[in-house]
């Protein structure tokens, strides 16, 4: 399992050894340590996690949960030596997904981690660095950000995600995008394509998944 997972934790020897952790467990890590920094990085940025200090410098975990939850629903763990119940309670009410108190094994974070992002990603959905797709409502979220595809769309991305590397022709696509024998273009084909890699990169304009093969059609391929 891999992902970035945004650390916030003004602890800097906690924090590093989180990292330390979650590096050798196969995530990429980013650390924050003042309260004010975290809505503006996780909008434009959007981590497939986070790590969420409850006692923070600068702002209160809890405003900052609750703030994020209003665009986003990334998976929120909260940390915390706040052990009061009614904390842990407001906590979970607020949107976050699980809730570790200090002292804790570093272990057992990257497990909650893991745990977390397999229940995020369970039921019918396809996930792939951070992309995912949830088949019963035609819904895609890239970092926890809706891409607001239509149907087609939608469904185009479906088809490249399930075969990464492979290689599909304009012809392909249309066959399975469109089964009731109307005509459909190329050009159709290619404009879809294009509205789908825009909303892609609105998300995250690092994302380049949908690649184009000269003279042959589209693969998706995240980068490693």
């Amino acid at each position: 399992m891999s992902g970035k997972v945004l650390i916030v934790e003004d602890e800097p020897k906690l924090a590093n050894v989180l990292s330390d952790y979650l590096k050798a467990s196969g995530f990429e890590s980013v650390l924050l340590e003042n309260g004010t920094e975290v809505v503006p990085w996780v909008r434009e940025h959007m981590p497939d996690i986070i790590l969420l200090d409850l006692m923070l410098p600068g702002r209160d975990g809890m405003d900052i949960c609750k703030d994020i939850r209003t665009f986003s629903r990334v998976p929120i763990i909260m940390v915390t030596a706040r052990v009061e119940e009614i904390d842990r309670l407001l906590g979970l009410e607020l949107g976050a997904d699980d809730y570790i108190c200090k002292p804790f094994s570093p272990r057992e974070v990257v497990a909650r981690v893991k745990a977390v992002l397999r229940r995020a990603f369970d039921g019918h959905t396809v996930q792939a660095q951070g992309l995912v797709l949830d088949e019963d409502r035609y819904q895609a979220t890239l970092h926890g950000r809706d891409l607001g595809l239509t149907a087609v769309e939608f469904k185009i991305l479906q088809l490249l995600v399930g075969s990464p590397g492979r290689i599909y022709g304009r012809q392909q696509i249309m066959d399975k995008m469109y089964r009731d024998d109307r005509f459909v273009s190329d050009r159709t084909v290619d404009s879809h394509i294009k509205k789908l890699r825009r909303k892609i990169e609105s998300a995250d304009p690092t994302a380049t998944f949908i690649h184009s093969v000269y003279g042959v059609g589209y693969k998706f391929e995240p980068e490693s």
